[in-house]
């Protein structure tokens, strides 16, 4: 694998962790206290549990990515899923952590560093399929608190992505800001802004 075809994975990688840890967020700031920490049925996982996973896996698979074994022996994995003393805040700062870990792993990784085997509970990953392997798990979770912040606000939902019966009128508002020239809307950006043009 070249080294530009590297970069370009690594850059892409971290724009995709950023935009999932932003929508997670844009969603969870829609949600009451109340909303945050409840449960739609006795299987069901709250925003907030969700949310003490996600950082707590973070923590876990980015510290030391490249030394140690992803899952670490502070982690509680249980315990991710009990909200006992945990208040919004203090899992806020948790999701901050954890995220930070994350990229002050990934950033300053080389070309070189793509040449390594990690392990993950003992199982060897190249790089690639390391970060990929989180990526996509983080995308799993994000959807469920997207999912459950659009449940709780119902008719007052801020949409995140393109609205229903809109698809068409987003087609062209991405045609005409590339017939500007305007190449620099991210691809998980473009609905937000254009939900804000449409509500101007």
């Amino acid at each position: 694998m070249s080294e530009r075809i590297i970069i370009n994975y690594l850059d892409d990688a971290l724009k995709s962790f950023r935009n999932y840890k932003k929508l997670a967020e844009r969603a969870i700031e829609q949600v009451s206290d109340e909303e945050f920490f409840a449960a739609i049925d006795e299987e069901a996982n709250s925003i907030a549990v969700v949310v003490k996973h996600i950082a707590g896996n973070l923590r876990s698979r980015w510290t030391e990515f490249l030394t140690t074994d992803g899952e670490k022996d502070f982690r509680d994995r249980d315990k991710e899923f009990e909200v006992t003393r945990d208040t919004r805040e203090s899992l806020m700062e948790f999701w901050e952590t954890g995220w930070q870990t994350l990229f002050d792993a990934i950033e300053p990784l080389s070309a070189d560093d793509f040449s390594r085997t990690v392990t993950i509970r003992g199982q060897p990953h190249t790089v690639v399929e390391a970060i990929s392997r989180q990526l996509t798990h983080y995308a799993y979770h994000v959807g469920q608190i997207v999912l459950l912040a659009k449940h709780f606000r119902s008719t007052e939902w801020k949409s995140l992505s393109v609205p229903k019966n809109r698809s068409a009128e987003f087609n062209r508002f991405l045609a005409g800001k590339q017939a500007s020239g305007d190449t620099s809307t991210d691809r998980m950006e473009a609905p937000i802004e254009f939900v804000s043009e449409i509500e101007k």
